[in-house]
């Protein structure tokens, strides 16, 4: 009897153990695919290349909602018109390793290559350190046909002034760099400026910057669950906010060399 308990309670040790490890809030350990921002990145910028009409989709703040993710993956699948898909952050909820494999493998099931930028809820635990390792950097950008894509990192409440969020260095690195076969550009982040994440302190120099970069089309972003079409500074420039996924719809951008045309798809 006594040696039945004392087994029991060893293995009872060992399960609770190996289950902490195995759901542990802070597991960095992560041995899956690595950088999936760069390498999709090379993906549309070759499919992309000379082209003078890029079309992309826009899903957001997937977080929690495996199905509805599936389902917006198999509506995508069904176009055979789009370059690639954004989505604007939010792939967790608790920023747990798990969330991050598992929307992982729904996305990876698109037939065209995506990007992801980091949410706030992407950044809670040691979210940040999953998504690095994942996809890459917080701060990115990419050329598909003549349209820059700067991709930014726009939530500062989860940075406690670490770092800069938004980080004004590679902002202007990009606008001083901005390559030569680019005519146009497209600003994409999670949290838009006046929103609780956002650092509203640098809003309106957040703005200048933003307005400066040539043949700027629109702004995009996530976190608000809503759909909204907003010209925030009154400068005619229009922050496009992306519904959750759980609301069953994307969004889908045509850019041509006349401007561009935006449309919420429901599915």
């Amino acid at each position: 009897m006594k040696f039945s308990i004392t087994l029991f309670a060893i293995l009872s040790v060992a399960f609770m153990t190996t289950s902490c490890v195995e759901y542990h809030p802070y597991d960095t350990r992560y041995d899956g695919e690595k950088d999936v921002n760069r390498l999709n990145i090379a993906r549309i910028e070759s499919a992309c290349a000379g082209k003078r009409t890029i079309k992309f989709a826009v899903i957001s703040d997937t977080q929690r909602w495996y199905d509805e993710t599936e389902e917006a993956v198999k509506a995508l699948n069904r176009r055979n018109d789009i370059d690639f898909v954004m989505h604007t952050g939010d792939l967790a909820d608790f920023g747990m390793k798990n969330e991050f494999v598992r929307q992982h493998d729904i996305l990876n099931r698109l037939r065209v290559p995506y990007v992801v930028i980091i949410g706030n809820h992407d950044c809670l635990a040691t979210g940040q350190f999953i998504y690095k390792e994942m996809f890459g950097d917080f701060n990115f950008a990419f050329t598909a046909g003549d349209v820059r894509f700067i991709c930014l990192n726009t939530n500062a409440l989860e940075f406690d002034h670490t770092e800069s969020v938004p980080n004004f260095e590679f902002i202007e690195d990009e606008f001083e760099n901005f390559p030569e076969n680019a005519s146009k550009s497209v600003i994409a982040m999670h949290a838009k400026p006046y929103t609780e994440q956002f650092d509203n302190g640098v809003a309106r120099l957040f703005q200048a910057h933003v307005k400066a970069f040539p043949g700027l089309q629109f702004c995009v972003n996530g976190h608000g669950h809503t759909y909204h079409e907003d010209d925030l500074f009154g400068d005619g420039v229009i922050y496009y906010e992306c519904e959750n996924v759980a609301k069953r719809s994307y969004l889908l951008f045509t850019i041509t060399e006349d401007g561009y045309e935006e449309e919420k798809v429901e599915f």
